[in-house]
């Protein structure tokens, strides 16, 4: 068998956990053992360390460090030590065993992720506790500044959260690079119990917005989270009118995200103006629903009320933006609808901007409801209009 092939066997046998195979193949050959100890494998640069470590074969981990002598911080092409393998895989046994064996606790691989962050990546509270015993520091950000609470609050475990509060008090005081909290990060995630949490313990400012302008509050919108924008509401006095930089409000990044229940509760049950404005190129929702072709989402905003007809700045309608962004179901529906093909300010008509062909044979054949009827009312084309 040739080198590569016994290499290959070494790391499926560490994989499998076979230790009494590993052993027979390493010392019945000592070239292959001080091979062994310092060949990293494949695309990645792993060593037999992070596989054991990954696995959470701590036999294994056992046999190389103390038999094989090999370096607890060798790391593969990430700067990935075997510690944060497994911190990262829940590994318990084996993140014990490393720092025991004086792996660093707070070694970085690329883009600066720490073992405690790699732990918080995933629900492992008992990794993690394992490591901050040890001195893992908290505090620490990666490239981006996020820090392990940052993380944990993505990830949505509620007793990770309240541990690493119990431990560092202060460890929500953090933002990213970008300004987002992680108040911003839970609620854009639906993490009910965690943003529970973070109202009740930590002392966000209302409305607190990243370096877009966005709110904790809108990352919950435009994600279709209504449960956590409610609590953000009631708790936090949250303002669903609210704009981020570009002027866009939450009604505008739901129609964007076609969340139809979150326009619901902006329209019905917060009384927010479906035909509101923003950007300096007054935008209603329905032109950001029909730029991204979201069909439905532009019957949910014409059954809340939107005007159909709505013009923004430069005298473009929804149409024109359907057609602009070449989404023929949405043309044909809007048509459909009953809208009007109109110039904007330069003359332009929307059907003058269909490039693909099923944009331009929708202007020529979606004017009348698929039911066959001739429509009295806006109302009766959505209650005709198959889609």
């Amino acid at each position: 068998m040739d080198e590569e092939s016994v290499f290959r066997r070494l790391v499926k046998l560490t994989q499998d956990g076979q230790l009494d195979f590993i052993k027979k193949e390493i010392q019945e050959n000592e070239k292959l053992r001080q091979r062994v100890k310092i060949k990293h494998f494949g695309r990645s640069g792993d060593t037999l360390l992070h596989y054991a470590a990954r696995h959470g074969h701590v036999r294994i981990l056992t046999f190389l460090i103390e038999e094989m002598e090999m370096d607890v911080e060798l790391y593969n092409c990430d700067y990935k030590r075997a510690l944060h393998e497994a911190a990262s895989m829940g590994q318990g046994e084996c993140v014990s065993y490393l720092i025991a064996k004086g792996a660093k606790i707070d070694c970085l691989k690329k883009a600066d992720w720490t073992p405690l962050m790699m732990a918080c990546t995933r629900r492992n509270l008992e990794v993690i506790r394992e490591l901050m015993a040890h001195g893992a520091d908290p505090a620490l950000k990666n490239k981006d500044g996020w820090n392990c609470f940052h993380i944990a609050c993505r990830e949505g475990d509620p007793d990770v959260i309240q541990h690493l509060l119990l431990a560092s008090p202060d460890v929500w005081r953090t933002e990213s690079k970008i300004h987002r909290t992680p108040l911003h990060t839970a609620a854009m995630h639906g993490c009910e119990d965690v943003v529970s949490i973070l109202l009740d313990r930590c002392g966000y400012q209302p409305d607190c917005r990243d370096s877009c302008g966005v709110t904790p509050f809108m990352d919950a919108i435009r994600n279709g989270h209504i449960t956590v924008a409610k609590m953000l509401l009631e708790k936090h006095q949250a303002s669903p009118s609210a704009a981020d930089c570009l002027g866009t409000q939450p009604l505008h990044q739901a129609a964007l995200t076609a969340q139809q229940a979150a326009l619901h509760f902006l329209v019905r049950d917060l009384g927010v103006d479906v035909n509101e404005r923003a950007t300096d190129m007054q935008l209603t929702a329905l032109h950001y629903a029909a730029k991204e072709g979201h069909t439905d989402t532009i019957k949910t905003l014409l059954e809340l009320g939107a005007d159909l007809q709505a013009s923004d700045r430069k005298g473009r309608t929804a149409l024109h933006t359907a057609s602009g962004g070449q989404h023929a179901d949405t043309v044909c529906a809007l048509l459909r609808l009953g809208i009007q093909d109109t110039e904007d300010t330069s003359g332009t008509m929307a059907k003058q901007l269909a490039k693909k062909q099923d944009v331009l044979m929708a202007f020529g054949s979606c004017h009348t409801p698929e039911c066959g009827l001739t429509p009295v009312s806006q109302k009766h084309l959505l209650s005709c209009w198959i889609t």
